[in-house]
């Protein structure tokens, strides 16, 4: 056999192309978004964004409310469910601290409701009122020495007014609703007045030549504005009602200390004393301190204090309230007040 016999015929130059491969398909180039793709695209991103946080925040108030509606309820029962139980002989205590106005701690509604938990305690011998305040409300005041009165005559149990640093005032107004009154000899004791008190900026307002415009329905609306003169009319009619209240002061200073006061020119003229010199006076019957009382009058060594207590919860809703809008200032400064 010839070599020439293998040897296959060269091939052509379409043939060879033929006989090539495809090449693969190119990649198809990225497309460059557009200015208003790339606008709804940070849109889309940045509201569920929002919505996010929209979501979470209201998930918190709503919790936040869930825990404030908690601490309320849980509150008001912790106020219900005091024990009853009986207890052991005892002096029970209610503090009158700091100014004698509604929404403090000295204010008739609290008071009261101490007053009453005290007498309604079987184990109670006597109830003892610590006075460190230096008056205010002559309407609080009143209530509560009203209250004392009725509860004395209701539970037939004996009330001791003790001072410590000061009864003045509004203080004293309700200290003579006790049987005696008990102070330290450098107390401050007494104060029976009346007083109103304010400002007038009638000579600033003309200095900076600001005008005041009041305008009211009913001639005595006005009365007591700061900016605007007082006149002999309004005076007059001020120091009418103010006497009137101090008349009404008096008489229960009266009623509460009867013969034991021993009256002179200055006894209700708004002077104070230390306690030394009130047992001189009338305005209180023996020098001694709480547990003096507790020990050698009532005979009850053992203090319960029956005084509401500012718990957790309750601070807890003042600022929670405080936070969301707390700040409405007393509108009427110029009431009067027994300091």
């Amino acid at each position: 056999m010839n070599p020439e016999d293998n040897t296959s015929p060269a091939a052509t130059p379409a043939e060879a192309a033929a006989a090539v491969p495809p090449a693969p398909p190119a990649a198809p180039a990225t497309a460059v978004p557009t200015p208003l793709e790339q606008t709804l695209a940070v849109f889309a991103r940045d509201y569920l964004a929002d919505r996010r946080a929209e979501r979470r925040w209201r998930v918190f108030f709503r919790l936040s409310w869930l825990v404030f509606f908690l601490l309320v309820v849980w509150m008001a029962l912790s106020s219900r469910t005091s024990s009853t139980a009986p207890s052991s002989p005892h002096t029970a205590l209610v503090e009158v601290r700091g100014e004698i106005a509604a929404d403090t701690e000295a204010s008739a509604e609290l008071l009261v409701a101490a007053l009453k938990n005290a007498f309604q305690d079987e184990g109670a011998q006597a109830v003892v009122l610590r006075f460190n305040s230096p008056g205010g409300s002559p309407v609080q005041a009143g209530i509560i020495n009203d209250e004392i009165k009725r509860l004395k005559a209701l539970y037939k149990k004996k009330v001791y007014a003790v001072i410590e640093e000061e009864c003045a005032s509004g203080a004293y107004y309700i200290a003579v609703a006790a049987d005696e009154i008990y102070a330290d000899k450098a107390s401050i004791v007494g104060s029976i007045g009346v007083l109103m008190d304010g400002f007038g900026f009638t000579g600033t307002m003309e200095k900076l030549g600001v005008e005041r415009r009041l305008i009211t329905a009913g001639e005595n609306k006005g009365i007591g504005d700061p900016f605007t003169p007082l006149s002999e009319k309004h005076r007059a009619y001020t120091q009418a009602m103010i006497d009137q209240i101090h008349r009404q002061f008096i008489q229960v200073v009266k009623d509460g200390r009867g013969k034991r006061l021993k009256m002179n020119g200055e006894t209700f003229s708004g002077l104070f004393w230390n306690g030394e010199e009130a047992v001189k006076l009338g305005l209180a019957d023996h020098l001694g301190n709480l547990d003096y009382v507790a020990r050698e009058v009532v005979k009850a060594e053992e203090i319960i204090d029956y005084t509401p207590k500012e718990n957790v919860a309750e601070r807890l809703a003042k600022r929670f309230g405080a936070s969301v809008g707390e700040g409405a200032v007393k509108a009427m400064r110029g009431l009067p007040s027994l300091r």
